[in-house]
């Protein structure tokens, strides 16, 4: 027979047998819930069934409008199909080859169209909640375009004219390249391993500078100067946790810190380390410590009695405002050593609300922030290659069977570049982070309703009454622009946007002298009234070109006005050459 030891009450005892009996079945489900995740490609099946169950309680509850859409969609099938018998119809996006506007191509690629147009309308019943109808509309239009007639391998007009062309050559070079991404995909050396011709700190990442400080979770690169004189402001840049911040400095030719730094301004950029099992439990707070408090002391160290212009890009973006908030609030930061003070704020595809988060929103609802903490627990944080097969599944029609048709029918290979070899350098998060980022930002907003915590008070982005640049990129599905415009709603700052050509990365590198760039830009004076998006399209003036000398001048109006001569790191403060350590580190998962 058990007894109770005497010196531990029965109900407290009781309670923590019940304690250890929730954290042991949790974590039994936890691991099932991974192992399953597999099997679904991440995605929850919590979510995808919710979705279609509303939608098919919505169409139920709908017959008549349900019989409209049928009837509706049977006749436009029945036109397209009949236009492209009698007239040349214009191409359909993705089949642009001339055989497919001749028969027996041309009807299926009309009937297929038709149904990519009619599920558009069938996915968005009225009485249907938001979330579920993104969410019936992006998993029906996954399955049309794996059904695509583009994707039927020697039925494609395109496959079987150059395979007569090239007597089968082409489905030789396929099978090589199927074998070659087998390969890469399970970590074996493989021809697809693009960042063999762009080496970090040799082809890129190659501007002159120096690590000059570090912590347990990046380094702090200041870079060479180029010019004998400086603005007496440095430029501070905070890239996403996400990514390599070589981005922001790739081939000499596109490198922002390169163009920067020519234009005489002292840059100091952040390098952040790409984490281990060892880094689980760090979270949200120890990235705004160590990412930015301790890097502003170091620049407080390194630059003394001057404030310095912040720039984050992406979610380092929401960062560098989640900072802005917390320092500009009435109190003072807690830091080990002073701050040195913001002159400007600048964001580059940062959102700071999440309510209408673009294509990501799709996926993120609390079944599936839940399956992926679950994924997550497992090693202690999110690979490289989950997250980017997630970028995947949003844009399969370009990033999968496109790429696989070309690469695996038509036999072509990839032409690797910069931004191809940066984008395969993929890197971790902890699990804490990511999941305390999805949850507070993407799922409770917390940041545009004042409820983001820093140590323990919460902030607001109404307190920044810091003079703003604020870029968003016209084909954004990241961060899309609507999205990021809506700071003009949280900050009463004046606030100087730009609505640039180009997409999340080519948007935002976009160096002098690229063809076919243009922007938009509007300012909006502290105070100032609010505009909708279309109201700021029509008052802004459009440029060609590159936004960033726009930017470059903006921050030399923020300033004082005053040049000082080149600043060069010292030796004592230098701890190694750019691009540093963190940098090198990669992972095959």
């Amino acid at each position: 027979m058990t007894t109770n030891p005497p010196d531990v009450p029965l109900t407290d005892h009781t309670a923590h047998q019940t304690d250890l009996q929730r954290e042991k079945a949790r974590a039994f489900d936890s691991r099932l819930n991974a192992m399953s995740a597999r099997l679904s490609a991440g995605l929850s099946p919590i979510s995808a069934a919710t979705a279609w169950l509303e939608w098919g309680m919505t169409a139920a509850s709908q017959p008549a409008e349900v019989t409209r859409l049928l009837l509706d969609g049977q006749r436009k099938m029945v036109e397209g199909m009949s236009a492209s018998l009698t007239s040349n119809s214009p191409p359909v996006d993705g089949f642009g080859h001339p055989k497919w506007q001749t028969w027996p191509w041309a009807p299926t690629v009309a009937s297929w169209q038709a149904a990519r147009d009619w599920w558009q309308q069938a996915s968005q019943l009225q009485g249907m909640s938001p979330h579920a109808q993104e969410m019936v509309r992006f998993m029906g239009s996954q399955w049309l375009d794996m059904l695509s007639p583009a994707n039927a391998g020697l039925l494609n007009p395109e496959v079987l004219e150059r395979t007569r062309e090239q007597r089968g050559q082409n489905l030789v070079d396929g099978a090589r390249n199927a074998i070659d991404e087998w390969r890469w995909e399970h970590g074996l050396p493989s021809r697809q391993s693009a960042q063999e011709g762009y080496r970090p700190g040799i082809e890129v990442a190659c501007t002159p500078g120096k690590v000059v400080h570090r912590n347990r979770l990046a380094e702090l690169i200041q870079y060479l100067p180029t010019t004998e004189r400086v603005d007496a402001q440095p430029v501070f840049i905070v890239p996403s946790w996400i990514m390599k911040y070589y981005i922001l400095d790739l081939s000499p030719h596109n490198s922002m810190v390169k163009w920067l730094v020519s234009q005489g301004h002292t840059v100091f950029i952040l390098s952040w380390r790409n984490p281990d099992e060892s880094d689980a439990g760090l979270g949200m707070a120890d990235y705004l410590e160590h990412g930015v408090f301790d890097m502003l002391a170091a620049i407080a160290r390194l630059v003394p009695k001057e404030s310095v212009h912040a720039c984050g890009y992406c979610l380092g973006g929401t960062l560098v405002s989640i900072a802005a908030a917390a320092l500009s609030r009435p109190g003072k930061v807690s830091a080990a050593a002073p701050l040195a003070p913001l002159a400007s704020v600048t964001l580059l595809a940062a959102e700071t609300d999440f309510s209408e988060p673009g294509e990501l929103g799709v996926l993120i609802d609390e079944p599936q922030v839940r399956l992926l903490e679950d994924m997550m627990a497992e090693r202690g944080f999110l690979t490289g290659r989950q997250m980017g097969g997630s970028f995947a599944y949003l844009h399969s029609r370009d990033l999968v069977w496109s790429r696989r048709m070309h690469a695996f029918w038509l036999g072509e290979s990839d032409q690797p570049n910069d931004l191809m070899a940066w984008n395969a350098d993929v890197t971790r998060m902890p699990a804490a982070m990511h999941s305390e980022y999805l949850r507070r930002c993407y799922l409770h907003n917390e940041l545009a309703q004042s409820r983001f915590p820093v140590q323990g008070r919460p902030v607001s982005l109404s307190d920044v009454k810091l003079p703003s640049f604020v870029v968003g990129t016209e084909k954004d599905h990241v961060s899309p622009w609507k999205s990021v415009y809506k700071i003009h709603l949280l900050s009463p700052a004046e606030i100087t946007f730009v609505l640039t050509s180009g997409g999340h990365n080519a948007g935002i590198v976009s160096e002098p002298g690229h063809a076919h760039r243009h922007y938009a830009l509007h300012t909006r004076p502290a105070g100032g009234a609010w505009l909708a998006p279309g109201e700021w399209r029509r008052a802004a003036v459009r440029s060609e070109g590159s936004w960033w000398p726009a930017w470059s001048e903006w921050m030399r109006r923020q300033g004082d006005g005053q040049q000082v001569k080149a600043r060069v790191p010292k030796a004592a403060e230098v701890l190694c050459d750019a691009p540093g350590e963190n940098v090198h580190v990669r992972y095959n998962d």
